[in-house]
């Protein structure tokens, strides 16, 4: 059976966007369940109720998460996106395996992200990682 990965990202500008939308490819071409926040948008205007777009926003990403075996995220360095930053929190309080993407090259990690997740690996990396073994590997850059 495929596992499930949720693809915490943020996408919020070109880099970003190309990022997620490389890592959607390679976990896609790899055979696993996807979940990406940035395909399964709830709609602004289809909100069941005006003004409650954020919290069915955030109720679908949840039940999301709960639903997953792994979470991927996509992580800049140093600078985070809250949004990002709070679903991989909440993976791994659920007991869930995080797998940390690093996308720059030349970036700092944040010692709560590097420590509370099961692997640090790069977009390369990914095309390979062992998601059934889940092996651990340490994030070999600057941790603040």
């Amino acid at each position: 059976m495929s596992k499930r990965i949720y693809l915490a990202s943020p996408f919020f500008d070109e880099f970003e966007l190309d990022c997620v939308r490389r890592a959607e490819d390679i976990l896609t071409k790899r055979g696993f369940e996807l979940f990406s926040p940035r395909l399964n948008e709830v709609e602004r205007d289809k909100a069941e109720e005006p003004g409650l777009w954020s919290a069915e926003t955030f109720e679908n990403d949840r039940r999301n998460i709960d639903l997953s075996d792994v979470v991927v995220m996509l992580y800049h360095g140093g600078y985070s996106d809250s949004g990002t930053a709070w679903e991989c929190g909440y993976a791994y309080a659920k007991g869930l395996p995080v797998v940390v993407v690093h996308v720059r090259e030349d970036a700092d990690s944040n010692l709560m992200v590097s420590q509370g997740c099961r692997a640090n690996v790069t977009l390369e990396e990914l095309e390979s990682y062992d998601f059934d073994g889940l092996p651990k590997k340490s994030f070999g850059g600057k941790i603040f």
